[in-house]
């Protein structure tokens, strides 16, 4: 969707032009969502996403085959329809319903006859190191940062809420129950024409502390904005930790990286690169994302074969987010229209709205936190049923647009 900054300081240029051979890395363009004199700050963020807001939010629709827009016929909420597109005052909470929400459409669950993926599919490397945060095991092509990271270090923790049951495991693989959520990950909020929509996202560590991770269909389309993000949102509690709002350049564009073939070829024929970065402002306390509820480690190059993932994703109409234990296999498409190899999960009950959700490899019960290695999205923007997800393969072009979004995060 927004793609980003086109201006980039001195500074950050030959920042970026140390971090692959062959100079600096191109930075993703972006798309208008907002008139550069709008402010949009973690006040601005919660006077708008008010309680009943979130509440009433429809999963983002699916894009249009081919494009890189959301369809004109999108469903619209009725209690978004009727709000000013502007923000508004806050509102004292009040219960919700739940809303109805299609979800994804059954469909037979994979095509007849696998072909050869096409040539522009990623091809698993030899095991990265996780790309690191603020402080991780140097990788083969380093990350700018503010100073080299040396040692290796596990993910992030996250504070233990108050009273946290620390995210109960599914004791059977492949059955998804519903839970209260951990910290690192959370929905989020997007307006798009006169519509509240939402995905799942997730924190990523980063050197600035504040990287947000989801699907690139999520965050597709030139009229989305009011984008913020809320970890561990739940109906009962909707701001545990606040609000923190997808910051905007000088320029009053969204800083969210997307890789631009995904644009311009769309969802399905760019179905491996379903894959978003956002930068998100600080909380209401002036705090950064990360320093606030921890982030997950982002491992690209690895293989698609993981024995143990778990999966979390916010359901359509669920109070509350859902987790799932599973290992993940390698599914390559049939589909002419839709090539490419993916990461493949069977775990039930992941329709609309999980869709950006995390797959956690090497899951710590204790800090709350892994390794990330993929995200509901990818062949058919997740998959045709609820039951099995997909994630696009977090290859040599994810960590490149990782790397371009970290060097875009240095531009103020």
């Amino acid at each position: 969707m927004r793609r980003l900054l086109t201006v980039v300081t001195a500074a950050a240029a030959a920042a970026a032009a140390l971090m692959l051979p062959g100079g600096a890395l191109p930075v993703a363009p972006t798309e208008r969502a907002e008139a550069a004199s709008e402010h949009w700050s973690a006040r601005e963020a919660t006077a708008f996403w008010t309680e009943d807001r979130m509440a009433s939010a429809l999963p983002v629709p699916e894009p249009e085959p081919g494009s890189g827009s959301v369809p004109a016929s999108a469903p619209v909420p009725a209690a978004a329809a009727a709000a000013s597109p502007g923000p508004s005052p806050a509102t004292a909470p009040s219960p919700a319903a739940d809303p109805a929400v299609p979800v994804r459409p059954v469909a037979p669950a994979a095509p007849a006859a696998p072909a050869t993926p096409d040539a522009a599919v990623p091809v698993p490397e030899a095991p990265d190191a996780a790309v690191p945060g603020p402080a991780s095991v140097t990788p083969a092509t380093p990350v700018p940062a503010p100073a080299p990271p040396t040692e290796p270090a596990a993910p992030v923790p996250a504070p233990v809420p108050s009273g946290s049951d620390k995210a109960a495991v599914p004791a059977v693989n492949g059955v998804g129950q519903d839970f209260d959520g951990i910290p690192v990950v959370g929905r989020m909020f997007v307006m798009q024409g006169s519509g509240a929509y939402f995905c799942t996202a997730s924190v990523v560590s980063s050197p600035s502390r504040d990287m947000v991770l989801s699907a690139a269909h999520c965050l597709l389309g030139t009229d989305t904005r009011q984008v913020a993000f809320v970890p561990q949102y739940t109906r009962a509690k909707p701001r545990p930790y606040g609000l923190f709002p997808v910051l905007r350049d000088a320029a009053g564009r969204s800083k969210v990286w997307i890789a631009p073939r995904y644009r311009t070829d769309g969802p399905d024929r760019a179905a491996t690169l379903d894959v978003a970065f956002a930068q998100v402002g600080p909380g209401s306390d002036g705090l950064p994302v990360e320093d606030v509820v921890g982030g997950n480690r982002l491992v690209t190059g690895t293989t698609f074969n993981h024995p143990k993932v778990t999966l979390i994703g916010h359901p359509a109409a669920a109070a509350r987010p859902r987790t799932c234990v599973n290992k993940t296999t390698r599914f390559t498409s049939g589909d002419p229209k839709s090539p490419g190899s993916f990461l493949r999960i069977d775990c039930t009950g992941y329709p609309g709205g999980t869709s950006g959700g995390p797959f956690l490899a090497r899951y710590d019960a204790q800090t709350m936190t892994g390794d990330v290695v993929g995200v509901i999205g990818g062949w058919k923007t997740g998959g045709p049923t609820a039951d099995t997800s997909y994630s696009s393969y977090f290859g040599a072009e994810i960590r490149k647009l990782y790397q371009t979004a970290v060097a875009g995060a240095l531009v103020q």
